[in-house]
């Protein structure tokens, strides 16, 4: 079995009240994938910039899994000639 190492870069700008991640991943086929997330602090809760973080990195994150299972029933229905939907 092959071993692959694929690594994601991941970098987060934040204010007092909103995050922005932003990821990236580059694939062995040079594919270059890019993808955003974003969260906004509701004014009534309380500040807690780590909290914001994580959820504009797993929007991120997650907007990167779709689009990886997209390019690969591309590459499915590419290579069978038939419709391909893959499961998350």
């Amino acid at each position: 079995m092959a071993h692959l190492n694929w690594h994601i870069d991941l970098d987060i700008d934040r204010s007092d009240t909103e995050s922005e991640a932003t990821a990236t991943l580059r694939l062995p086929d040079t594919t270059r994938m890019t993808t955003h997330g974003h969260a906004k602090r509701n004014p009534s809760d309380p500040e807690q910039a780590q909290v914001g973080e994580e959820l504009a990195a797993a929007r991120a994150l997650n907007d990167m899994a779709r689009r990886l299972l997209r390019k690969a029933a591309h590459e499915i229905e590419d290579a069978t000639h038939a419709p391909a939907h893959p499961h998350p």
